[in-house]
């Protein structure tokens, strides 16, 4: 049976002050009616019942993510009791379903992805779930091929083409030779020009008992904690198992903790398009420019503006003078004005604003 986890925990603190503790950026709506987490559901489609659906999640936004996704099961709907990065989400999944069903095969996502290619997106899948039930061992991921040389983005580098065991012959798998951190300019655009490089889309196919292996046999001491909360599903001791064995985790990222020690993993060229919305540049792309490069949403007056992101509330205008190269994001009670090439430096006012007591405001 085929399963599928939506990681769905972030924070987005490059999207303040859209973005925040109660309602961050997968549970807002940033190019379109359906929030992140709602369109990341439904490109779905009928890949995966929605009984089979697992979201994991902060604790603080069960209540918001149960209400967005009604189709979900309530149960179906985690909270984290503490935010510990992809490892030990990966792994409280697989814990999950690994126990309901042994032989599940899980497909994991973020939830701050934008496909449009559903019918694309569904038949990758699909074929990735072909490959891992033939090779229960394997994992498979997808590789976006580069249209720039991207900084922002983790890249595959692909080894040898590998047999294909599916019926369908249109796409092609191949051996990951090695995992790549976010690169500096000059090394992404190597990778770019070597044409063997692709994104790491963040998507992974696999057994969930197979990956819960792996994290026994390189992260055990996490693997314990995540043994330990397995085994007291549909226990009275569930809640207070979950709570402390969880919280007692050293968090880290999935790549760091299993896909760069295992050895069998495969990439799928991804087929459809795809975009991770990590900071408000990447909206930019997602929003058609004026012929001034500026990408609007909500009412704006754009006077000499030239390549300026711009987004506010309705009932609210937004009038730029002279800007170039920026970003105003305007919200109910904090309005962001920032220069594109300090865009990082957003998460710092994030941590000022904690710093300083000002919560009304996270």
């Amino acid at each position: 049976m085929l399963h599928a986890v939506i990681m769905a925990g972030g924070s987005g603190t490059r999207f303040w002050p859209a973005s925040r503790k109660q309602l961050p950026k997968q549970l807002l709506s940033l190019n379109g009616d359906r929030t992140m987490i709602q369109s990341t559901v439904d490109r779905l489609g009928d890949l995966v019942r929605a009984e089979d659906v697992l979201v994991v999640t902060n604790e603080i936004l069960v209540a918001e993510t149960q209400r967005q996704l009604s189709d979900v099961p309530a149960d179906q709907i985690v909270g984290e009791p503490a935010k510990r990065d992809t490892a030990p989400c990966v792994g409280l999944a697989a814990a999950i379903i690994a126990k309901k069903d042994p032989n599940g095969v899980m497909v994991v996502m973020p939830a701050d992805h934008v496909i449009n290619d559903v019918a694309k997106y569904q038949k990758a899948i699909s074929f990735a779930n072909e490959i891992v039930l033939a090779n229960p061992s394997r994992f498979v991921t997808f590789g976006i091929k580069p249209s720039y040389p991207a900084e922002s983005f983790g890249y595959i580098e692909r080894g040898d083409e590998q047999e294909n065991v599916s019926d369908d012959d249109s796409l092609a798998i191949y051996q990951v030779k090695k995992f790549r951190e976010k690169p500096k300019l000059d090394v992404a655009k190597q990778f770019v020009e070597a044409g063997n490089f692709y994104w790491n889309s963040g998507i992974f196919v696999w057994k969930a008992q197979t990956v819960f292996d792996a994290l026994k046999e390189f992260q055990p001491e996490m693997h314990s904690h995540l043994k330990a909360i397995q085994d007291s599903i549909g226990t009275s001791a569930f809640a207070e198992t979950f709570k402390s064995e969880f919280s007692a985790i050293k968090g880290t990222s999935i790549d760091y903790a299993v896909m760069e020690n295992y050895t069998d993993v495969s990439v799928v060229e991804a087929p459809f398009d795809w975009d991770d919305l990590g900071n408000w540049q990447a909206v930019g792309r997602l929003i058609p420019a004026d012929e001034n490069g500026n990408s609007a949403i909500g009412k704006n007056i754009c006077i000499d503006t030239k390549d300026t992101i711009i987004r506010c509330e309705d009932g609210h205008l937004i009038a730029t003078l002279g800007l170039e190269n920026c970003i105003v994001v305007q919200t109910e009670n904090a309005t962001l004005v920032a220069d594109k090439s300090r865009e990082e430096s957003v998460r710092e006012i994030v941590k000022i604003i904690e710093e300083r007591g000002m919560s009304e405001f996270l």
